[in-house]
């Protein structure tokens, strides 16, 4: 069946169509191309500028500030989830008294960049007496912003689901909790795990901007054996291999996110009701899966 948003292309479009793609590509090989010249021209990819990386010490430091840059990140993330699922609650609450105060404290939160909190953060609380380490400027600057962010995001997600997704949880006797825990929050976690898992990158590269406070992770080090003069200044070569690692981090992070997500649609499909010759019944919601193993007796809404 043909849809009536969608014509099939004629040889005319699918011609131009090519010939916009083959033009596009070779922009971009332009560019590159152009690019690797100019690092050729001025000398990036001379002996001397490479040397620095052929020492093991030099490799040792990389994995540190590897190390470090994982360590923020990984604080870091868990409390931007957990910040943003308390916000997210409170902005979902019911009573003005708590859903006014936690949207204004959001939206602050939110206006606020992050280098300018790091700032704050390392060099304004020795002003009033309070000393803080470069790292928990950077993790306290990261979990306020990024958890503000992710607030939104689930809070969008919930109110993205279909009404009657509450009010069949209501009617089977669940509380607000319990119709939150158990049938809103999973369906727009699972719903909005690829924007989750974007703001979850952009902590990662954001870390980055700890090295102006004098945190050593990934860019600090780039920097400082980019001004190394006795091998050329190599900063570029530094850079990209800076640039590789976070590269492969964050690969890592969206293979990761991936893989939970595959599986959280494996259980979803494993959870799906069976008839008497146990074949599925077909596409059901959390609402009638909670309904089903209340019937079951697996499910106790008094418990909530």
């Amino acid at each position: 069946m043909s849809s009536v948003l969608y014509d099939v292309p004629g040889p005319k479009a699918i011609a131009r169509n090519r010939i916009i793609a083959v033009i596009t590509v070779l922009l971009v090989l332009a560019g590159i191309a152009w690019v690797i010249w100019r690092f050729a021209v001025t000398g990036q990819f001379t002996a001397k500028k490479w040397e620095l990386f052929t020492y093991s010490s030099i490799w040792a430091l990389f994995g540190e500030a590897t190390l470090n840059t994982l360590a923020a990140f990984a604080a870091a993330a868990v409390g931007a989830l957990i910040l943003g699922f308390v916000l997210a609650i409170g902005r979902l609450s019911d009573h003005a008294w708590i859903r006014v105060p936690v949207g204004w404290i959001v939206e602050i939160l939110r206006a606020v960049p992050v280098l300018i909190f790091m700032m704050l953060l390392y060099y304004g609380l020795p002003v009033v007496g309070i000393k803080m380490q470069p790292y928990w400027a950077v993790v306290i600057a990261l979990v306020a912003y990024n958890g503000s962010v992710l607030a939104e995001v689930i809070r969008a997600g919930v109110e993205s689901l279909p009404r009657g997704q509450a009010e069949a949880g209501y009617a089977i006797g669940l509380r607000k909790s319990g119709v939150l825990t158990f049938i809103l929050l999973p369906q727009a976690i699972r719903a909005m795990m690829p924007v989750i898992v974007a703001q979850l990158v952009v902590t990662l590269k954001d870390t980055a901007l700890g090295f102006i406070i004098t945190y050593q992770e990934l860019l600090y080090l780039v920097k400082l054996l980019g001004s190394n003069a006795v091998y050329g200044s190599p900063l570029i070569p530094a850079a990209l291999v800076g640039g590789s690692i976070y590269v492969v981090l964050c690969l890592a992070l969206s293979y990761i996110a991936h893989r939970f997500q595959k599986r959280l649609v494996r259980q979803e499909k494993a959870l799906r009701p069976v008839d008497a010759l146990h074949h599925p019944v077909g596409d059901v919601t959390d609402t009638e899966l909670i309904a089903l193993q209340k019937h079951a007796g697996k499910f106790d809404s008094n418990a909530l």
